[in-house]
């Protein structure tokens, strides 16, 4: 008796073709890694959209503040830049030479780099004042040189350095 009241459910079960129909739409919202079928795939689906939604509306005002103020104080159109390519004695690029720059009328550094594996490094400073520039390499005596950052908006420089009296040739 239980077997035929199965049958007789089965064969009383309709099932539908339509797209439309609530099942595929549910299944279509589902998230990828949630099984089918599942009821709260659909209810994550569209809280994770409703979130995603509003924080990109959330961003947007500040997005274009940013845009507006990037092209006032922060820009770096007022700004000078020292380009520096070091050498040692033979003429190889000197990795690892310690430069740094202070304003001419002051004795604290303000800004220091390292050269790179090819020898050259940059700084940034600000246009409109004098500037003193010292390199650095062990076994290489200090150099300085003088930048007048008045005019231009960059300064290239070429630094050979000298070896100390008893260092390695």
């Amino acid at each position: 008796m239980t077997t035929t009241s199965k049958m007789t459910k089965r064969k009383t079960k309709k099932t539908t073709n339509n797209a439309l129909s609530g099942a595929f739409c549910i299944r279509l919202l589902q998230h990828p890694f949630v099984p089918n079928g599942h009821p709260i795939s659909m209810g994550r689906t569209l809280t994770f959209l409703a979130v995603a939604f509003s924080l990109i509306i959330a961003a947007a005002p500040g997005v274009r503040a940013a845009a507006q103020g990037s092209s006032s104080s922060s820009s770096h159109a007022h700004d000078f830049l020292i380009f520096a390519t070091v050498f040692n004695n033979k003429g190889f690029a000197l990795p690892g030479a310690r430069v740094r720059v202070r304003r001419s009328d002051e004795k604290k550094f303000r800004w220091e780099a390292m050269s790179d594996s090819r020898g050259e490094l940059g700084i940034r400073v600000k246009q409109g004042a004098a500037y003193e520039l010292t390199v650095e390499a062990r076994g290489f005596k200090p150099q300085t040189r003088k930048i007048d950052a008045t005019e231009d908006n960059r300064e290239d420089l070429t630094i050979q350095m000298e070896q100390l009296a008893g260092g390695k040739s």
